[in-house]
């Protein structure tokens, strides 16, 4: 486990809050305090090494801690993607702005951005340990096949570890508490991963549609799972998934609908979240449930 560390900045445009994204709670992230450092552990996008990053908010920008090898410009990049810093914030607040709804749930936290998986690969693995057992179970079961099989850092005071690289998953034969019949499907993501199948910029410049046909070609990725590989782990910010009911039942409550939203009211509604459309949906399920909690309370 390496001490050694490098340093870079990320610059933030409009509102931001790293504490808001730090316990947005998504895929294997479940934190539950903030003590101003936001701790990552994960596979570069050239899937050439593993690294540790602790990031911190300093006014206007993040202060990245790299710890491992890689390029710096790359992996500051990642991490600006994963935690939507890479974005223009001012116009993500004009679009709030003109929504009453998007409004208030901006009011209630402005620094408010989504927290993202680290990269397609990332979220075509974690769709395999997670699928059919409850959320907290699969993240166990990232931490210990981590730790045993991909690699250990340091970060912040505290050990965090990231997943295999695509060639250490070719060598699992097994590990306990996962299906026998997962460990294809973890072989055919790696595989997928190093023949660039799961490139972030090769998926992003697809349409979304595309690219979630793309990534469904691998074994046990359905339409679900296909739209959080793309919509979170490729940056994507202005698609409005229909797979899910989280985002309808927000919609029903916040909007005051009297019924759950159809696919054509859902659209029509979020015609009005445009640019951004991944990230008003995102913040009315996060965000806008404490609206819900207070005025039921």
């Amino acid at each position: 486990m390496s001490t050694d560390s490098r340093t870079t900045t990320l610059p933030l445009t409009g509102p931001y809050d790293l504490r808001e994204v730090a316990l947005m709670g998504f895929g294997h992230r479940d934190e539950s305090a903030f003590d101003g450092v936001m701790r990552l552990a994960f596979c570069t996008d050239a899937l050439d090494g593993q690294v540790g990053v602790a990031v911190r908010q300093s006014g206007g920008s993040l202060e990245l801690t790299v710890h491992g090898d890689g390029d710096l410009p790359a992996i500051g990049a990642q991490v600006a993607r994963v935690v939507s810093a890479d974005q223009d914030g001012d116009a993500w607040a004009a679009v709030c702005a003109a929504d009453p709804v998007l409004a208030r749930v901006h009011s209630a936290a402005p620094g408010f951005r989504p927290s993202n998986f680290y990269s397609p690969y990332e979220a075509a693995v974690w769709a395999v340990l997670s699928a059919r057992r409850a959320r907290r179970q699969g993240i166990a079961l990232r931490q210990r096949l981590s730790q045993q099989h991909g690699a250990v850092f340091e970060v912040g005071g505290r050990i965090e570890a990231a997943l295999p690289l695509p060639e250490q998953l070719l060598q699992l034969e097994g590990f306990p508490g996962l299906p026998a019949d997962r460990i294809p499907r973890l072989h055919a993501i790696a595989r997928a991963a190093l023949e660039g199948r799961l490139d972030v910029q090769r998926l992003a410049g697809m349409t979304p549609e595309e690219a979630m046909l793309d990534v469904q070609r691998l074994p046990g990725i359905g339409p679900f799972y296909s739209a959080l590989i793309v919509i979170r782990a490729c940056g994507f910010t202005d698609v409005l998934s229909t797979q899910e009911d989280h985002t309808r039942t927000a919609v029903q409550a916040l909007y005051g609908l009297e019924h759950m939203p159809s696919d054509a009211e859902l659209e029509r509604i979020a015609e009005h979240w445009r640019p951004f459309r991944t990230w008003a949906a995102v913040a009315l399920r996060a965000v806008g449930s404490r609206l819900i909690e207070e005025r039921i309370g």
